[in-house]
């Protein structure tokens, strides 16, 4: 199992528009090989943001990177490139983990 994440920095007060956001874009991953699960998170808040990640699923890191390469994939990040700069403390943040046990 291999396991992407990307950790973001949201600006209190951009919590709901943000959410709604993810809810309407177009993602592809469910024809994507090798795609398990995703799921969005929402963690800790500050007085500055709400810490949000996206998670993503895979059975093998090669799935992941064929992913990472697709049209689909392209075409999924066209639309979340649309996102208002506004509601982001910093770039997100890429983490990338095997699962070992």
């Amino acid at each position: 199992m291999f396991l992407a994440m990307n950790r973001f920095r949201i600006a209190r007060g951009h919590e709901d528009a943000f959410l709604a956001h993810w809810r309407a874009r177009t993602s592809y991953l469910d024809d994507a090989p090798g795609f398990v699960r995703f799921q969005l998170l929402q963690g800790p808040q500050t007085d500055e943001y709400t810490l949000f990640a996206s998670h993503t699923e895979w059975e093998t890191e090669a799935a992941f990177e064929a992913w990472t390469h697709s049209d689909a994939f392209r075409k999924a990040h066209v639309n979340a490139a649309k996102t208002p700069r506004e509601f982001y403390l910093g770039p997100p943040q890429l983490e990338l983990f095997t699962a070992v046990l």
